[in-house]
């Protein structure tokens, strides 16, 4: 044939012919002329140097040449109508700069990751992240998203939850062996605690049961990562997430105690302005991070 493009068109309307049953129906469908589709086939028949299909006023039927043509005639189609749906894809593809925020640990244990690979599913979205674990101003510093680990403190922002992450209450084997291990909750008012942010009172349950516990310590800080390493050098106890107590309770570094108490979890929310859970971009993140927090990929990467 002709060109390339020619003879595509024609392999398309061939696929048809056989499909619809008929030149006739062929040519309806595909909105030609009988003439225009018996004029690709014959060519096609030309090119070939073989009979495609037996024609006669009443019935087609496909020669063996026919039949073999006919599903590579299919498979190139499907071919053409995929790469038509991945340009559309791209065509349409999100883009803009997303602005977020994060809490240190959580932002380098859990988030980075996740906005890789989301950024490799929408390279068009540029990403600007900021690390920090004090409580930032979402509509004064202009970010699209927040991640915080408690609810909203007040009504002016528009927030999804996450996930719940589980908590245990750790020690370093050594400072339990200096201070001894709390048998029940009434000991822990007794203990030095490494103290999160502003974290000084405790809450547990067992049944119906629940204790609540002033904690008191000789040292404070507002970051977890800091936390956790100043338990494992012995400084006290402390309230950690399970997924950053989970590698060190299993070398050994650390002891859990009171575990058949239950505490709190910490509950995980996308915070973001009125109005803007409406963008794409961020719909597409908001969706993104919930989907991955329900598979369970937060149990051993969130703080």
């Amino acid at each position: 044939m002709e060109n390339s493009n020619e003879h595509l068109h024609a392999m398309q309307l061939f696929a048809r012919i056989v499909e619809c049953g008929s030149l006739a129906a062929a040519a309806r469908d595909m909105g030609v002329s009988r003439a225009v589709v018996s004029y690709h086939l014959n060519k096609l028949e030309q090119a070939a140097g073989l009979m495609l299909l037996n024609r006669t006023t009443r019935s087609q039927t496909l020669t063996e040449a026919g039949q073999r043509y006919y599903q590579h005639c299919v498979a190139v189609r499907e071919h053409v109508q995929q790469a038509q749906r991945e340009w559309e894809q791209l065509r349409d593809a999100p883009s803009g700069t997303l602005r977020l925020s994060a809490p240190v640990n959580l932002g380098l244990q859990w988030l980075i990751p996740l906005l890789s690979d989301f950024r490799h599913r929408y390279p068009g979205i540029e990403l600007d992240i900021a690390l920090s674990d004090e409580v930032v101003d979402i509509i004064g510093t202009g970010l699209d998203v927040a991640i915080r680990g408690a609810p909203l403190p007040d009504s002016g922002l528009q927030a999804r939850k996450l996930a719940s992450m589980p908590t245990c209450l750790c020690a370093a084997p050594a400072y339990l062996r200096h201070r001894g291990r709390p048998t029940a909750p009434a000991d822990l008012a007794e203990h030095d605690w490494v103290l999160y942010k502003q974290h000084q009172r405790l809450h547990l349950t067992q049944g119906r049961r629940s204790f609540s516990i002033d904690l008191q310590g000789p040292v404070r800080t507002n970051n977890a990562a800091a936390r956790t390493a100043l338990v494992l050098a012995g400084h006290g106890l402390a309230r950690i997430p399970w997924y950053d107590a989970q590698p060190c309770l299993q070398d050994g570094r650390l002891d859990q105690v009171l575990a058949d108490y239950e505490l709190q979890d910490i509950e995980l929310y996308a915070v973001f302005p009125p109005g803007s859970g409406r963008s794409q971009k961020v719909r597409l993140l908001l969706d993104y991070l919930a989907q991955r927090s329900q598979a369970g990929l937060l149990a051993q990467t969130i703080d």
